[in-house]
């Protein structure tokens, strides 16, 4: 990635940072981060709405942009099964 390029990235990663703190989302729990010619988005939510709501905005701000997701959500349930460890 030229310089130019790295620096159109990294204003449209912190477009999209301000979208999600912002009255909209509000959610500061997710990191942005620029590896190499891709951008990574990590972080536990609340719920798989507000997941599909963090992935429709960053598909609208990095459009063309390889954007890969590490993006969790923790269920407070109790387990279903006993985990079998070795």
């Amino acid at each position: 990635m030229t310089g130019r390029n790295c620096q159109e990235v990294e204003y449209r990663i912190a477009r999209l940072r301000e979208r999600l703190a912002g009255d909209e989302v509000a959610e500061l729990g997710v990191r942005i981060e620029l590896r190499g010619d891709s951008v990574l988005l990590t972080g536990a939510l609340p719920t798989a709405g507000r997941r599909n709501e963090i992935l429709r905005l960053a598909r609208e701000e990095l459009t063309g942009l390889v954007v890969r997701t590490d993006l969790t959500t923790p269920s407070a349930d109790a387990p279903d099964h006993v985990e079998q460890l070795p």
